[in-house]
C-alpha cells in the first residue's frame, strides 16, 4: 500500500502538487505502520519537514540568505537520499540478482522509497522543476535526431562490447515500466536536469552547463567502472538536449525511461556477462 501511494504521488506531482504532497505524507504514514521507515528515517522526515518549511517562509518572505541557506541544505539532503546514505530506510527489493538471459549479467531491482522523495525536496527549492521555458529552440529536425540518438547509442555501446544484442520480454515487465519511471527516471532526471541543468543554465553558457551536467551523471554511474560512466555521460547529453529544447522535465524522463526499456527488451541487461 505505502509503495502504491508512493507511486500515485509521484505520477500527481506536476499536475496535483497539493494532492501528491498529501498522498506522499499517507505513504510516509503507511511506511512507518508497516516498518519501511525506521525511526532514524522518521527523524530525518521531520527535521527535513521543518527545513522545508522553513524555506517556504523565507521564500515568501523574500528572505534571501534564509533562503539561500535552506535551498542548499534542501540540495544536499536530497543528494544523501538519492545515494542512499540516510539510515533507517528499508527499500523494497524486488528482484533479487536476477539473469533476464543467458548473456546477461545478475541484476537486483529496487523500489526505492528514499531515493523517490528527491523530487519533492527539489520542487520546494525549484518551483520551475517541472515545466520552464525552453533554453535554446531546437533546431530544424532536431528532435528526430535526438530520438535516434537512442539507439545510436545503445549500438555505440555494443560495437565496444559493454552490450549484446539479445531479446527479453521478462514476466515482471511491468513491474520494471513503474520502478523505472518513478522511481529511476523521475527521481535522476529531477536531480540532475531538473535542477542541477536548470540552476547551471542561469548561471552560465546553457551548452556548458548541459556538459557539465553530464560529466556530473557520467561520475555518478562510477560504481559501474568507466565504460558504464562514458555510456551514462553521453545518455545525460540526450537526455539534457531533451529537457534544453522543451522546458519539460517528463520530457527528458520519456527519453531517459525509452532508453532503458530498449536496452532491456533488446539488448542484455545490465550489462553482457563476462564468461570465463
Amino acid at each position: 500500500m505505502g509503495w502504491t501511494l508512493l507511486a500515485a504521488s509521484l505520477a500527481l506531482l506536476d499536475i496535483r502538487q497539493k494532492i501528491a504532497f498529501f498522498i506522499a505524507f499517507l505513504a510516509i504514514a503507511v511506511g512507518i505502520s508497516t516498518h519501511i521507515l525506521a525511526y532514524p528515517a522518521i527523524t530525518s522526515l521531520l527535521m527535513i519537514s521543518v527545513l522545508g518549511v522553513a524555506h517556504v517562509y523565507f521564500n515568501t518572505k523574500r528572505h534571501f540568505i534564509g533562503k539561500s541557506i535552506t535551498e542548499a541544505m534542501l540540495v544536499i539532503v536530497s543528494i544523501l537520499l538519492f545515494i542512499h546514505f540516510i539510515p533507517g530506510f528499508h527499500n523494497l527489493k524486488y528482484l533479487d540478482k536476477v539473469q533476464v538471459g543467458p548473456l546477461s549479467a545478475p541484476f537486483s531491482m529496487y523500489f526505492n522509497f528514499d531515493k523517490a522523495l528527491v523530487p519533492f525536496l527539489l520542487l520546494c527549492c525549484m518551483p520551475s522543476l517541472f515545466r520552464c521555458n525552453p533554453v535554446v529552440n531546437a533546431p530544424a529536425h532536431g528532435w528526430a535526431l535526438l530520438i535516434a540518438a537512442i539507439p545510436a547509442l545503445l549500438g555505440l555501446a555494443t560495437s565496444l562490447g559493454g552490450l549484446a544484442v539479445e531479446l527479453h520480454l521478462p514476466s515482471w515487465f511491468p513491474a520494471f515500466v513503474v520502478a523505472n519511471i518513478l522511481f529511476v527516471s523521475l527521481a535522476e532526471e529531477a536531480l540532475f536536469r531538473g535542477y542541477i541543468q536548470q540552476k547551471l543554465s542561469q548561471w552560465m553558457n546553457p551548452y556548458f552547463a548541459l556538459i557539465i551536467t553530464s560529466l556530473l551523471f557520467g561520475a555518478a554511474h562510477f560504481a559501474g567502472g568507466g565504460l558504464l560512466m562514458a555510456f551514462a555521460t553521453l545518455a545525460g547529453l540526450i537526455y539534457g538536449i531533451a529537457w534544453m529544447w522543451s522546458g519539460r522535465l517528463w520530457v527528458a524522463v520519456g527519453f531517459h525511461f525509452t532508453l532503458n526499456v530498449l536496452h532491456l527488451l533488446f539488448y542484455t541487461y545490465p550489462i553482457k556477462t563476462i564468461i570465463s
